[in-house]
This record gives C-alpha cells, structure tokens and sequence, in this order.
C-alpha cells in the first residue's frame, strides 16, 4: 500500500477546505454516531481563517492515490503556552488501519517539533458506554500506541430543552446570592465587565481541574478577547453571559453559553466563580439566571451541550441538578517530545 501524500491546505482555497472538513466531520460521526459535537463547516472555515494574534493554526490533507483518506490540525499559542501545540488527527474509518493516521500524525509532530513546542496536547472522544479510561476505543488505543497518556478525562453532557420554568425558579430559591447583584446580557462583554471578564475566562483552564496537563495561565489581552468575540460573529455564533457582582462591584462570578446558528444548538462554555467567593452557590445562581435568559432569547434550542472534568465533582453536580445527562467521554491527552 503507497504511503499517504500528506499537504498543508489554504482555508481560503473552498475545495480544499471543504475536503479537510468533510474527512474531520465524517471520522467523528464514526466514532460517536448521533452523540458527536461537530464544529460546523462555516464555524471552522472562519476560525481556519481568521488572522489571530494569539494562536497559529494550521490545516493538513491526506491523499492516497488522489483519494483524501485523512485530515489533520495544528494549533500553535503565540503569546501563552508557547511550550505547547494542540494537534488533532482524523481519519474515517473507511481508511484506518492503513497508516494514514500514523503518517498524520508523524507530519503534525515533526511541525510542531520545527515551531520549538515540546508538549503535545490532542483529544479524542469516546461512547459514554466505554470505559473511563477509554480502553478500547479506537482513537484512546491509536494515542495510546504513539506516546500519548491519558492527562484528564472530561464527561460531555447534554442538557435538553426546555427546562420547566418552575424547575428554574425551585432552583434559584435554593441559589438566593445575598449581596451579590446578578447582570445579564446577549452578544459581546459590555465595555465595563471587558477586561475583568477576559481576565477571569483566561484563568479557566488552570482554576478548573487540570489533572497532568502541563499548561500555564491564558493571556487576557482585551484587544485579543474582542478579536476572539468579532470571530464568533462571523461564526454565526451569539453568546449569552450572566455575571454576579460583589458588594465591591468585582466580578465573582461568570458564565456563558453560546448558541450557534448553523445546528441551533447551545454550549456551555466558560463557568467561573472567584476562590474567595466560592461557597455561595453562585456557579448554580448565574448559570440559571443564563438559563432563563437563554430560552426567552432563543426558544428553538433543543439542547445545551457541555464538557467536565469528570474530577470537577463540584460543577458535575450543579449540571446535575439542571439535568444534565452524560452522552459521552473526552480525554484530554498529552505527550512530551525529547
């Protein structure tokens, strides 16, 4: 069998994007069937190319004999985690056990090595049926094979639509959040909240659970949150954000949900309640309050998904008590280059 021809693709050339997204889209579908989280075609084009300061990402085509049989990323941070690249590696199973992802991810190793990254970080997704470590699972065992450990396993979660009002309410009753003043809104960060909300949304993925994962602190450029929120623009996407105020008028807490307009559908994305304030509920109270504002803003969402680290216990059962349920496992996985 002849070895896969493996090129970088321009984003801006349709033909090859497409062809890039199609083999992605189709290698997830065959490993989580009707529970696969799919960024859409458009969603990606336009991260694919946007021209960002914080993250250089880069898209590769398999080919074999002129037939595509595999698609590839690398995502390399510009001004934090510089240590680091993100890589994903994605061939549908018509073409697996043929070399084409070990020739991927060979190619997106070696490039990542060449930008002077020494961790690698991938993901990859299986049933909620398997076991938590993965064992089995297509993509957890071909990771498994190349070096790469196991470093925090997340629950994706999906949370259908509507949720009763009076569930809501019942809900909010036991989340009073005395002195604090809950604020709502759609679309960007209000010019006030800007530079507190993207301090604090930088500080996610070192104050949630990081289990092995060699990461450091987000930087929280404002110019650089309000590029990423001009993306979801072009992306088709609206964000929902709910914030608590402390008595001394700093954020203590925030959260947003964000529904995209090409499967109607919600996610969940950053939840964050300061350490001094924690104790109070208010990981429960704004999430609510974010809740109602969503089904009165957009009705016709049939669902919110979500992904936790399954260690998270506390945010497992605030997701709990909304009713979410587990459709899925995510490892999160880590290798370290010599």
């Amino acid at each position: 069998m002849t070895a896969p021809e493996i090129a970088r693709i321009d984003p801006a050339d349709s033909r090859e994007f497409d062809a890039w997204w199609d083999a992605y889209a189709a290698a997830r579908r065959d490993d989580m069937g009707e529970n696969a989280l799919i960024w859409s075609r458009e969603e990606a084009r336009a991260e694919l190319q946007q021209a960002s300061a914080t993250m250089e990402r880069r898209a590769y085509l398999a080919r074999r004999d002129g037939v595509v049989v595999g698609s590839a990323s690398l995502a390399l941070p510009q001004k934090d985690n510089r240590h680091s690249a993100s890589i994903g590696v994605t061939v549908p199973r018509a073409h697996r056990r043929g070399g084409v992802g070990s020739a991927l991810l060979a190619h997106v190793e070696a490039a990542a090595a060449d930008a002077g990254r020494r961790t690698l970080r991938a993901e990859t997704s299986w049933p909620a049926s398997a076991t938590p470590d993965g064992a089995g699972a297509p993509g957890r065992e071909f990771a498994r094979r190349h070096g790469y450990d196991l470093a925090l396993g997340d629950l994706q979660n999906r949370l259908r639509l509507p949720v009763a009002g009076e569930i809501i309410d019942e809900l909010l009753a036991e989340a009073p959040a005395a002195g604090y003043t809950l604020r709502s809104w759609v679309g960007p960060v209000p010019e006030e909240f800007v530079a507190e909300w993207a301090a604090l949304d930088a500080l996610l993925d070192t104050e949630a659970p990081t289990g092995r994962l060699d990461i450091e602190t987000a930087s929280a450029e404002v110019d650089d949150f309000r590029a990423d929120e001009a993306l979801q623009g072009r992306q088709g996407r609206t964000s929902f954000g709910t914030i608590a105020l402390a008595p001394d008028g700093r954020i203590a807490a925030y959260t947003q949900v964000v529904v995209s307009s090409e499967d109607g559908n919600a996610y969940q994305w950053g939840t964050l309640v300061r350490r001094e304030h924690r104790g109070h509920r208010l990981g429960l109270r704004v999430k609510l309050e974010n809740l109602r504002m969503l089904q009165r803003h957009s009705p016709e969402a049939p669902a919110i998904h979500t992904y936790n680290a399954e260690s998270n216990e506390h945010m497992l059962a605030v997701n709990a008590r909304l009713g979410f349920e587990v459709t899925g496992r995510l490892g999160e996985l880590q290798k370290r280059l010599a």
